[in-house]
């Protein structure tokens, strides 16, 4: 078992002028340690072992609620897609973290901290070529936190498609569920 390095990111909430083009382009060639610690070090490392030993890589983000787990994936499948000179390098991030927008919904919902936070696990695996372009990607999600359906905390909210079954009761092809309004609703644990 290789160990890999380990980088520690705080969320600014705000957008850094760090994550660009011209980041991604310094990083890009470099040993571990000739740059500051960032994300693109992290994944430029991983590319260069890709490539190097024609192994797997793996990345794995972790953190709370509104850590910024899900922006440093796109900023990491950001830096493959641009290295990797794929063809669809334009917008592959948005490509993959747009591919499934039903889970989003399913599993999305307004925490103390974040407004659209994910409740669910993600797996991506990007798929890459013998020329070390990225061919494919595949999201797999696993639903975490079950009791949101049936209870909130205070200031919380329960997953986003409640409330848009609820805004879209009146459409013509929801009638037939006789959706109400959220705040009708109640809720019991089974």
């Amino acid at each position: 078992l290789l160990l890999g390095i380990i980088l520690v990111a705080i969320n600014p909430y705000k957008q850094l002028p760090i994550y660009g083009d011209a980041i991604i382009h310094a990083y890009s060639g470099q040993n571990m340690g000739d740059m500051d610690p960032h994300i693109f070090a992290v994944a430029e490392e991983a590319y260069k072992q890709m490539a190097r030993n024609n192994k797997n890589q793996s990345i794995i983000v972790s953190g709370e609620s509104g850590a910024g787990k899900t922006v440093s994936a796109r900023y990491t499948m950001r830096y493959f897609a641009t290295v990797s000179k794929s063809s669809s390098n334009a917008h592959v991030e948005d490509k993959v973290l747009a591919s499934n927008p039903i889970t989003e919904a399913v599993g999305n919902a307004k925490t103390t901290r974040n407004d659209n936070s994910s409740r669910f696990g993600k797996y991506t695996e990007i798929s890459f070529d013998q020329n070390y372009q990225i061919i494919g990607a595949n999201m797999r999600t696993y639903l975490l936190e079950k009791s949101r359906v049936v209870f909130q905390s205070e200031n919380e909210r329960n997953y986003h498609i409640f409330y848009q079954l609820c805004a879209s009761a009146m459409q013509p092809a929801f009638k037939h569920l006789k959706l109400g309004k959220s705040q009708e609703n109640t809720y019991s644990s089974f």
